[in-house]
């Protein structure tokens, strides 16, 4: 068993639930999820927080190859970290979607859906018979929105994507990092987790505008289109001047100070957006005068280009104290400032503890598992109590009967010729129709 999730409870308090009876802001709303890795099982994911039916569709041998990014403990053998990170609330169904019969049980759960979401190769949902036409036929109301790499139609319609290729190929990569050498990638998804929130956004916008519009429509989100958009004003920058990004590790091409000063005893992260905030560094947390009221670094520009000569100012005057007396006098002062930390050390900060941001839920296999919370808070519709990701067609039988309303015979009908592979046999057979999970 894994120490780290034996002292969940020593560390970070059990999850608290909602209020009881209050209303969920997707309530009714059911997802079907054909999507896997990253940006769709997030965005799916998000839904689900605010209270969608999410029915997950994994292949039966293996199901969603994130399940095997590491770190995987033993005792959770086809769930990784990276995995209960991304699908928390879910409910797993596993199809072959290669036989005819499995087909039809996914179109089936399509004509009662309100979305339906996939990030397969281009070209697979057709080949499955579950493309958008088809998923219109069923249901004209449905949301179907399609997640791809560099789009579902055109030239490159066919490349396959991976967040580090959208980080290189989108200018972000050549834009992070030192200037006397190659640029760096964002270690963090930053690509797969900016689409899943698009994601949200799109089928969110196109259900509201079924209730106006009476009909449901396809939505397209695009890795590539979205990096493009994760690299800021730099893009707008370089459109209106012609000229290129270049890198500056940790400081700005756009403010002045800002960047990483080391005190006594710990690296911080300081950034002057304006004068203003500059002229009260300099006077309130500083007691230099001298820097408040020099003409040249008064001004933004000023200070840019003088930035080297500030900069070894700034690193004599912070060596001099710890961090809490820079902290202290910041935050009175009102300057933007942060500690650097390990991620360890972020999920354990104070700020994350006032925000209850990191809990516990319990867990039937290990006992406990961590959560993190969703940065949205409802002030009427709370997100919903989650529960830990599921195991590949943890919940098949539960959809079948519950949302189907499949008889025993019939899905053993359907176990039999393997729609399920070898995963709800036994369940099939043993689990009476009256016996069945509550969600």
């Amino acid at each position: 068993m894994s120490k780290a999730l034996d002292t969940l409870p020593d560390e970070f308090p059990p999850y608290q639930p909602r209020p009881a009876g209050a209303p969920r802001a997707l309530d009714g709303v059911r997802v079907i999820d054909f999507t896997h890795f990253i940006a769709g099982p997030l965005a799916t994911m998000m839904l689900a927080d605010m209270g969608a039916d999410v029915i997950k569709i994994e292949p039966p041998a293996r199901g969603d190859e994130l399940r095997y990014y590491p770190p995987v403990l033993p005792e959770l053998p086809e769930r990784g970290a990276p995995f209960f990170w991304a699908n928390r609330s879910k409910r797993s169904l596993a199809l072959d979607l290669k036989k005819p019969e499995a087909v039809e049980v996914a179109r089936e759960l399509i004509r009662g859906a309100d979305i339906v979401i996939e990030n397969f190769s281009a070209g697979v949902m057709q080949r499955l018979g579950l493309g958008y036409d088809v998923c219109r036929a069923l249901n004209p109301g449905v949301v179907f929105c399609a997640v791809s790499a560099y789009g579902r139609e055109g030239p490159y319609a066919d490349r396959l994507g991976f967040d580090p290729i959208a980080q290189a190929e989108s200018g972000f990569v050549a834009m992070n990092g030192y200037p006397d050498r190659q640029g760096v990638r964002a270690s963090s998804a930053v690509m797969d987790i900016s689409t899943a929130m698009m994601v949200g956004n799109a089928v969110l916008g196109a259900l509201y505008a079924r209730q106006r519009l009476g009909e449901g429509q396809y939505v397209e989100v695009g890795l590539f289109d979205t990096a493009l958009l994760m690299t800021g004003w730099a893009s707008m920058q370089h459109l209106m001047t012609g000229m290129p990004h270049k890198r500056h590790g940790n400081t700005s091409i756009d403010t002045c100070p800002s960047g990483v000063f080391q005190s006594q005893d710990q690296a911080f992260y300081i950034n002057c957006g304006n004068d203003k905030i500059f002229n009260r560094l300099a006077l309130q947390v500083l007691e230099r005068p001298d820097l408040a009221d020099d003409p040249v670094l008064a001004d933004r520009n000023g200070r840019l280009a003088r930035q080297e000569e500030l900069f070894r100012t700034l690193d004599e005057i912070f060596a001099t104290q710890p961090w809490a007396y820079w902290q202290e006098r910041m935050r009175a002062a009102q300057i933007p400032c942060g500690e650097v930390r390990s991620v360890g050390q972020a999920l354990r900060a104070p700020e994350a503890r006032a925000r209850d941001l990191v809990s516990w839920i319990a867990h039937p296999e290990v006992g406990q598992v961590p959560n993190i919370a969703s940065p949205i808070r409802f002030a009427r519709t709370p997100v919903v109590d989650p529960t830990p990701a599921p195991n590949i067609g943890q919940h098949s039988v539960e959809i079948l009967r519950e949302v189907l309303g499949y008889d025993d015979a019939r899905i053993a009908a359907l176990a039999a010729v393997g729609v399920f592979g070898q995963r709800v046999c036994a369940e099939a057979e043993a689990a009476p129709a009256a016996g069945r999970a509550e969600r």
